[in-house]
This record gives structure tokens, C-alpha cells and sequence, in this order.
């Protein structure tokens, strides 16, 4: 795994968790912001073909 795959699966993985502790907290603007961090490093990673697990 080259570098720039192993930085977004990892970038992933903490705004996942991160968002998780927005929704739970009740922190509405925070999960959005989340959010939509996720959503971009989504389409970051399928526009470089990195697979993302949907967990």
C-alpha cells in the first residue's frame, strides 16, 4: 500500500470516528461538518481508485 492510500484510508477512518462522536454528543453543526469531510475523501479516494470498506 503506497502512501497517499494508507493517508486517506486513515484520514477516513478518524472522520468516521469523529463524526460518530459529533452524532452522539447531539453536536448537529459538527456531524454535518464531518460529514462532508467524509463525503469529500470519499470522492477523493474513488477518483485515485483507492477502495474504501463501507464499515
Amino acid at each position: 500500500m503506497d502512501a497517499f492510500t494508507a493517508g486517506i484510508l486513515q484520514r477516513i477512518e478518524t472522520t468516521r470516528t469523529d463524526l460518530d462522536r459529533a452524532r452522539r454528543s447531539g453536536d448537529d453543526f459538527l456531524a454535518e461538518v464531518e460529514q462532508a469531510e467524509l463525503d469529500d475523501l470519499h470522492r477523493l479516494a474513488a477518483e485515485h481508485g483507492v477502495e474504501v470498506s463501507a464499515a
